[in-house]
């Protein structure tokens, strides 16, 4: 027999109440661990017994600055380009004053509170956004609201006159003059900063006069799709359609293997490949639909009407849609031939007893037989309230040259000795200016003058306020009026003010303003 020691069972008995006090513990306490003793403290112990970290206690760390990092110079002033002198603008500028006050090089004192919510940059613009206020506030004397007409979108004044006219309640149609035309995401963002029905397009449009004047026509009465008359018209529909069949028919005739150019028929290989090639081309061919035998065009004319036609158009919807989404188990995909569907129908007419002709409506369905419902609200611009031009370098050239010309051929042969960004500029220019006049609105140039045109006049103390207010910038960082600005800070490097000079009068210098900082 085995014989324990009392020792031994003592040590066995230990260990299960201890086991067994941690499961119950565990059990209790959701698998919790039993709470340790703490130690006490010392009885020489004091809170001064324990240093405080280097930073301090509550105290934001800074770390040591590295000793080769560049610090940037505050700025004190900002300064838009001169191109014309090819320097820094002293006028177009503003400085920081005493008591936090900005003053401007044109206007003077801006004031503290507006130097609080306005950004420096924004400050360099204050003359052409200023002469945007004023531009708008002539053209539209009485505060009436309308269709605004605006050429050179993109430059300062231009764009100032574009977010001020919209922010007014009129719509605006925009013109990016040649410089930026090319730009597509720019002309996007112009379009972006006009609201319904208003709208931007590159100048290259605006040289398509009668689009263009479309476009305003559009903008101006509003774009009503409802208000075609489809009863007088369904019936041009039917015979543009009966045309596409015949011109179909006798393009593919039923001799051709398939509805192919028969230029593809013709053998242009090697003469070893002949005796394989009506081979490979019958299995080639028979993806394609077969030709359509041919169609009297006086049974056309006098079975196939606006009933037959919507039959027609719902055979075709369905098979089409069958053919889209993979089949429908009914409807064979693999062989179709409109003409030949037409032809039976024109020798033949199908009934419209009941609801087959109208069974299966779609939403946005176009029918010959009814109008579409309005789906959203029709909006207006109202009249033309009359035009802004800001004139650019290629403009000035151009009128100035035509102006110089005495007769119609001087004036045809000036044109014809520009240069296309010139011609260009003054055909877009043109289409602007002769909507306006027609209409009887007034017209300004903004940024200089052209000649036979009213420049806008020296901006009021309540244009440059407009124009302040405008670049405030709100609670949630918005502002009416934004700039596209690129900053060349010569207050940390002096290099830069005469790189900033160059790049803005580069050719194309890109779709953004230049402005300097010291």
């Amino acid at each position: 027999m085995l014989s324990v020691s009392s020792s031994t069972l003592a040590r066995l008995a230990a260990r299960s109440r201890a086991a067994a006090a941690v499961s119950s513990a565990s059990v209790r306490n959701m698998g919790m661990q039993v709470r340790e003793e703490i130690e006490e403290l010392p009885p020489n112990f004091s809170m001064d017994a324990v240093k405080p970290p280097p930073h301090g206690f509550g105290d934001q760390h800074e770390e040591d600055m590295d000793p080769m990092a560049y610090v940037r110079k505050p700025v004190s002033s900002v300064h838009s380009i001169d191109l014309s002198k090819g320097t820094i603008s002293a006028l177009d500028s503003a400085a920081f004053g005493p008591s936090g006050s900005v003053v401007h090089g044109r206007f003077g004192n801006v004031g503290a509170s507006a130097a609080q919510t306005i950004p420096l940059e924004y400050l360099a613009f204050l003359r052409p956004a200023a002469e945007g206020a004023a531009a708008l506030r002539e053209i539209s004397e009485g505060g009436k609201t309308g269709t605004v007409l605006v050429y050179g979108a993109s430059r300062p004044a231009g764009l100032s006159a574009v977010q001020l006219a919209t922010a007014s309640g009129n719509a605006v149609v925009a013109v990016v003059d040649g410089q930026h035309s090319g730009h597509d995401e720019m002309v996007d963002t112009i379009k972006g900063l006009t609201s319904e029905p208003g709208t931007a397009v590159a100048e290259q449009y605006a040289l398509c006069k009668a689009n263009f004047r479309d476009l305003v026509e559009k903008t101006v009465s509003g774009d009503d799709f409802t208000s075609f008359d489809f009863n007088s018209n369904q019936y041009q529909f039917l015979s543009d359609f009966k045309a596409n069949v015949l011109d179909y028919v006798e393009a593919f005739p039923s001799d051709l293997p398939a509805a192919v150019d028969s230029e593809q028929l013709k053998f242009t290989g090697k003469e070893k490949d002949r005796a394989n090639f009506k081979a490979n081309m019958n299995a080639y061919l028979s993806q394609y639909q077969p030709g359509a035998d041919p169609i009297d065009p006086a049974q056309l004319e006098a079975n196939f009407n606006v009933d037959q036609y919507e039959i027609f158009k719902k055979k075709f919807v369905t098979q089409t849609t069958a053919i889209i989404s993979g089949g429908d188990g009914v409807t064979n995909i693999d062989r179709f031939a409109p003409a030949e569907l037409v032809n039976k129908m024109s020798m033949q007419p199908e009934s419209t007893d009941g609801a087959k002709a109208d069974d299966g409506d779609y939403p946005f369905e176009f029918s010959i037989k009814s109008a579409p419902a309005a789906t959203t609200p029709m909006t207006k611009g109202g009249p033309i309230v009359g035009a802004i031009i800001e004139v650019t370098p290629d403009l000035a050239v151009a009128c100035e040259a035509v102006a110089a010309a005495k007769t119609l051929r001087e004036k045809a042969e000036a044109l014809q000795f520009l240069t296309e960004p010139q011609k260009s500029a003054y055909g877009a220019a043109s289409s602007i200016i002769g909507l306006a006049k027609k209409a009887g609105a007034a017209v300004r140039t903004v940024g200089g003058s052209l000649p036979g045109l009213d420049a806008v006049e020296k901006p009021s103390e309540k244009d440059i306020q407009t124009a302040l207010e405008g670049m405030e910038l709100g609670d949630d960082g918005t502002s009416k009026l934004n700039y596209f600005i690129q900053v060349y800070r010569a207050s940390d490097y002096a290099i830069y003010e005469d790189y900033a000079i160059h790049r803005a009068k580069e050719p194309l210098s890109g779709p953004r303003q230049i402005v300097v900082t010291k």
